[in-house]
């Protein structure tokens, strides 16, 4: 019988990229959307209205759910705090109670950004101390602690915490590290003196991997059947290729062919904004001990064959 998979945020970053693995994968792959859907492709589901999911789930009938959906832009989460609670916390519990009460697995995609990330506490293991340091890893955090309780003591709730994503994007500003391109090509303009954090250390990691990692995490609980009670709830994937944003920039900038005088690195904390954590690296250790693949396409391998799209 063909597996069903069920997927929130779809018309988003990474939730395209876990349609299109699942879809290869031999599995139906069926994605909700709110603003961006566009019905019968992309189902139109408020999260915020529970007959609404379960709705969606009884006509779908899924045996995972991968959820998506969130507010993971820490300035956005600052600006609408109430919409971001909305998403990343009641919307989360919402979708995890119709899961539980329909016996469905589901993977919560969550962020390094539950961690501090003060200097020489990096890399963090998955039973690690949460301490998030701005709004948006509180949120999600919050939204990681509701989807484990609603499925407690049956192993259908299971966390994924990935770090700051990149890959195939309908615009560059749906990724923190796609729209570095942009402040590349700004750096050319007459003038330009354009700033950039050289502080905090990321790990881009591309939905292609992420994507198929959940495929994988999908297929090892289902198979485990009532021993994944026993599993692990919490998983972490992370590429282990380290740049702060503007080595990210220089990167970019050499596959382009271009100069970075424009461009100025700002070595402290960046202001102004969301506080940022200074490194919050993820083991992936449990997922390893699943027997997971966890390795990942290197980063400027990937971005020298995309970058045609972004050059003018």
């Amino acid at each position: 019988m063909t597996k069903t998979a069920f997927v929130t945020g779809a018309t988003g970053l990474l939730g395209r990229q876990v349609i299109r693995a699942f879809d290869r994968a031999g599995w139906t792959a069926v994605g909700s959307g709110f603003s961006r859907a566009n019905p019968p492709a992309i189902l139109k589901v408020d999260l915020e209205d529970q007959s609404a999911i379960e709705a969606a789930l009884d006509e779908t009938k899924p045996q995972v759910i991968v959820h998506c959906a969130a507010n993971r832009f820490p300035d956005k989460c600052d600006a609408d705090p109430d919409g971001t609670r909305a998403l990343n916390i009641a919307a989360a519990r919402r979708v995890a109670q119709a899961a539980r009460s329909r016996s469905i697995l589901i993977i919560y995609i969550s962020t390094d950004y539950v961690f501090a990330g003060k200097q020489g506490e990096a890399p963090y293991e998955a039973d690690a101390a949460p301490n998030p340091t701005n709004l948006y890893g509180q949120t999600k955090l919050a939204g990681e602690k509701a989807v484990l309780e609603e499925c407690e003591n049956i192993g259908l709730g299971i966390v994924l915490r990935v770090p700051v994503l990149y890959g195939h994007s309908e615009t560059s500003a749906e990724s923190a590290v796609n729209v570095l391109v942009d402040a590349v090509w700004k750096a050319q303009e007459k003038d330009a003196h354009v700033s950039m954090d050289d502080w905090s250390l990321r790990y881009p990691t591309n939905t292609e991997d992420v994507a198929r990692v959940i495929l994988d995490i999908a297929n090892n609980y289902l198979l485990a059947d009532e021993a994944r009670v026993a599993m692990p709830k919490v998983l972490q994937f992370s590429s282990e290729q380290r740049y702060t944003k503007f080595q990210m920039c220089e990167a970019f900038a050499e596959i382009l062919g271009l100069p970075l005088k424009g461009m100025v690195a700002q070595s402290g904390a960046p202001e102004g904004s969301a506080p940022r954590p200074y490194d919050t690296h993820l083991s992936t250790k449990a997922l390893r001990d699943l027997g997971i693949d966890v390795r990942t396409m290197k980063f400027e391998d990937w971005w020298k064959r995309e970058m045609k799209a972004f050059k003018r």
